[in-house]
């Protein structure tokens, strides 16, 4: 299960840091290996004050390892033949790393893996960098072989599922959460209240070279409103959590409520819909930030939909997405072999390469 990660603990936020602004392939700066460790020392403060507004550290492996128990209890039972199913918990700026995961499937002797991106929206600057990562581990693993004597991870037959931003299931779960959320609004205003599909922005740069990040968020959106019917409420997408001076993905979350605000649309539910469980953009900026401002500075009644967490009907999402999956016979979407058209990293050639390359699993 892969996915971002977070500091579990305060003394853990310079390492997050440092590895995130190392990371070419969500931020380019000159002489990175120099310039990513001198940006986390400049920001440390600012973020472990926002870690300690939310209790001291990321929830995210705890949610992330409970739903994993969960995905795989119900994966048992619906595909026995390929049972029992473990959840190994692979972020990509905290621990438990890439390299953990891979230490734990070395040692255990499991010769079948699934890469499951934890982002249903494939972007290079998440899923790619992730699968990136993994390549590379497992070819470091190869050469340097194994202390314990273990299995090389080269032959372990790995597949991906690197994308699933159109779960009518994902959808449900979110049309659900939605919907409690709208029934806290007077009758007579409901249907005016407006939905505010807040995700992760990416720099503008990524998205020029051909990322798909943005067409896929609109999926799970239309996805989702689709539950809805032709009755809906009006929504935008929107965008959050930019870093740095150079042009991201817009509008931004806070402009947004402010011109509703302008506007006379003072009833509104902000939705993280690129976000599979709470924590700091959900906890922090979402709630004690635009949530909390729009409120008492705006003059809003902007409430937040829950994150989907454990919430039964994304727990049947995760499981029916690995599920299909299996029964699929294939190493990874259809979109995954095409790199985008400005890319210019070849390792993104070199992990499709070497994932593409696995043998066909055998059909469930």
């Amino acid at each position: 299960m892969m996915n971002l990660g977070g500091p579990s603990s305060l003394d853990k936020v310079y390492d997050f840091l440092c590895r995130l602004f190392s990371d070419r392939e969500i931020i380019k700066l000159p002489f990175q290996k120099l310039a990513g460790p001198l940006l986390a020392k400049r920001r440390i403060g600012h973020v472990q004050e926002q870690y300690a507004a939310i209790g001291g550290g990321s929830p995210i492996l705890k949610w992330t390892r409970a739903q994993g128990e969960a995905m795989c209890k119900r994966l048992d039972e619906l595909s026995p033949g390929t049972a029992p199913h473990k959840p190994l918990v692979a972020f990509r700026y905290a621990h438990p790393l890439t390299e953990d995961a891979l230490s734990e499937l070395s040692s255990s002797g499991v010769t079948r893996a699934v890469a499951f991106t934890q982002y249903p929206q494939y972007s290079c600057t998440t899923t790619g960098s992730s699968l990136n990562e993994l390549f590379r581990r497992i070819d470091n693993f190869a050469l340097e072989g194994h202390k314990d004597g273990s299995k090389s991870l080269r032959e372990v037959r790995w597949s991906l599922i690197d994308r699933w931003s159109g779960s009518e299931l994902l959808a449900k779960a979110f049309a659900k959460l939605i919907e409690e959320q709208l029934q806290k609004f007077p009758e007579q205003r409901r249907k005016q209240v407006v939905l505010l599909f807040s995700a992760h922005s990416i720099p503008h740069r990524v998205v020029d070279s051909g990322d798909t990040y943005p067409a896929e968020v609109a999926n799970t959106v239309a996805t989702v409103m689709k539950q809805f019917g032709e009755d809906a409420n009006p929504y935008r997408l929107v965008w959050q959590s930019k870093v740095g001076p150079l042009p991201w993905l817009g509008p931004k979350t806070w402009d947004s409520l402010q011109g509703l605000a302008k506007n006379g649309n003072l009833d509104a539910i902000l939705i993280p819909i690129a976000f599979t469980s709470d924590h700091i953009e959900t906890l922090y900026e979402l709630d004690l930030t635009y949530m909390k401002d729009a409120n008492e500075k705006l003059g809003m009644n902007v409430k937040r939909c829950a994150a989907l967490n454990l919430e039964p009907l994304f727990i049947e999402a995760l499981a029916q997405t690995v599920f299909n999956h299996l029964k699929s016979n294939n190493i990874a979407s259809p979109q995954y072999p095409l790199r985008c058209p400005g890319c210019s990293n070849e390792d993104c050639q070199r992990s499709r390469d070497f994932f593409l390359s696995q043998p066909k699993p055998q059909q469930l």
